[in-house]
């Protein structure tokens, strides 16, 4: 079995060898290839671990939004007329001035996303030593009794720390694009994707699967326009990693890249079936981690067959199958089929509706005693 993956990465590096020499860009090695493609799933597969479990923390909170099979159902429609906006934006204006304006949009999204994602780990790692001092920044209109908040925010010292080093990240990246500043707001990004999108149910998140896996394999199959944006796009969107690192260092510039969406649009359906598996209130979490281990399976698989074919592929062709194949299979044998597909990921409406039930119920109690 080694003996098979070593033949196969090392029929990746020939090919990639092949592509970068005619484009001019250094060749990759049997190594380089190895450690770009195994830091690209490490670094797909941390996101939808921690935004899966930070999901939780928020489950019984205000959540905004949730997306309905409306909304799912709309998504690939939403999706593909944007990207083929950009695709025409790239191929009518000058590249330059797209990406220095994304570069400014992007700066003020990456610190804030980055700042979100990194306040957790300072509050663990910053000693008890150093105080945390609170913080509350208001402004109210009127006066008196019609008085009301317009921005009521509350945050500490650590949180001010959080946000001088992404903002420090952040002009590092506007300014010299490099690798590993994209990687740390793509990353971020998708963390904070994980955690705070939400699908209100596993029927949802099915039809949002099955929708984005025709479009993937539209666009890259059926035409260039997914991989000329992809390329032309300078912002943290994608995953990248460089494939010369090993003999260039990190001044390499023969990238290996996956897209945020192959991480988020999975990574959101994985994290709802951690939240089943929380409400099942058994021991283990069967669901999330076996869709979990799936979607690496996917992502493997992925570039096992880029590589034999010597062709771009459309991740979610692999990974949706991986992704609904696994926990639908598993709850048909468990039993728990018409559980997961009844399930809801709305507590607020499911509190609501009991509030209201036994409301009334203890109303019609009060109304036949007083006809007693």
């Amino acid at each position: 079995m080694a003996d098979i993956v070593e033949n196969v990465v090392q029929q990746a590096a020939e090919n990639l060898t092949e592509t970068t020499a005619s484009s001019g860009k250094p060749p990759a090695t049997f190594e380089g290839t190895a450690v770009a493609y195994g830091s690209l799933v490490v670094m797909a597969m941390l996101p939808i671990f921690f935004g899966s479990f930070r999901s939780l923390k928020g489950a019984s909170s205000r959540v905004p939004e949730r997306m309905n099979t409306k909304d799912a159902m709309m998504f690939p429609v939403i999706a593909s007329l944007s990207l083929f906006g950009l695709y025409l934006f790239f191929k009518i204006f000058s590249q330059d001035y797209i990406n220095l304006l994304l570069t400014g949009y992007f700066f003020f999204l990456g610190v804030l996303a980055l700042s979100n994602m990194m306040s957790p780990v300072i509050n663990v790692l910053v000693p008890t030593s150093i105080p945390n001092i609170p913080f509350q920044l208001q402004f109210t209109q009127g006066e008196g009794a019609q008085k009301e908040d317009i921005i009521n925010y509350k945050f500490t010292s650590y949180d001010v720390a959080c946000l001088v080093i992404s903002t420090v990240i952040g002009v590092w990246y506007s300014l010299q694009k490099h690798w590993i500043a994209n990687n740390l707001f793509g990353v971020a990004f998708a963390v904070n994707a994980v955690a705070l999108l939400r699908l209100n149910n596993v029927v949802t998140g099915c039809i949002l699967l099955g929708g984005l896996f025709v479009y993937d394999i539209f666009w890259v199959f059926g035409t260039n326009v997914m991989v000329t944006v992809a390329k032309s796009f300078e912002a943290p969107i994608k995953l990248v990693f460089p494939q010369d690192l090993l003999t260039n260092g990190l001044s390499a510039s023969n990238f290996a890249m996956l897209g945020l969406g192959d991480i988020v649009i999975p990574g959101i359906f994985i994290a709802l079936l951690l939240r089943f598996d929380v409400s099942l209130k058994r021991k283990s979490k069967l669901y999330f981690y076996a869709t979990f281990i799936a979607y690496f399976l996917g992502l493997m698989m992925t570039i096992f067959v880029m590589h034999v074919f010597k062709h771009a592929q459309p991740a979610l062709l692999y990974l949706v199958p991986a992704c609904i194949g696994t926990p639908v299979a598993l709850a048909l044998v468990k039993g728990d089929i018409k559980t997961m597909f009844a399930y809801d990921d709305n507590p607020e409406e499911k509190t609501a509706t009991t509030e209201k039930k036994n409301s009334s119920s203890s109303g019609s109690k009060k109304e036949a005693k007083k006809t007693k």
